[in-house]
């Protein structure tokens, strides 16, 4: 069993990493004004970077836990095997999600 936002559910975590560990987002993606079309999984450090379609700058970054993106977009769990030093991205929120290495 797993808790999810003090909450019960019997659903199965199906990332390697733990639901706290700390990914890289931006806050337009938390307040859901945007979307997630880019994720990266660092080679570096092993890092999770959720982006979305908007440009990128430094006042809107924010980290978050992995539980707290999975919690605002269930289909990134399609990418719990995205290997080390790859990205997936998709042209639509609900759109197919396509992987290659960066």
């Amino acid at each position: 069993m797993v808790w999810l936002f003090g909450k019960k559910t019997n659903k199965k975590w199906t990332f390697a990493d733990p639901p706290n560990v700390a990914v890289i987002t931006t806050k337009s993606i938390v307040s859901r004004e945007d979307w997630i079309a880019n994720v990266f999984h660092d080679e570096d450090d092993g890092g999770w970077q959720f982006l979305g379609t908007a440009e990128l700058s430094t006042d809107d970054a924010a980290v978050v836990s992995l539980e707290n993106i999975v919690d605002l977009d269930p289909s990134v769990e399609k990418l719990t095997d995205l290997p080390l030093g790859w990205q997936a991205w998709r042209d639509t929120s609900d759109g197919i999600w396509h992987r290659q290495k960066t």
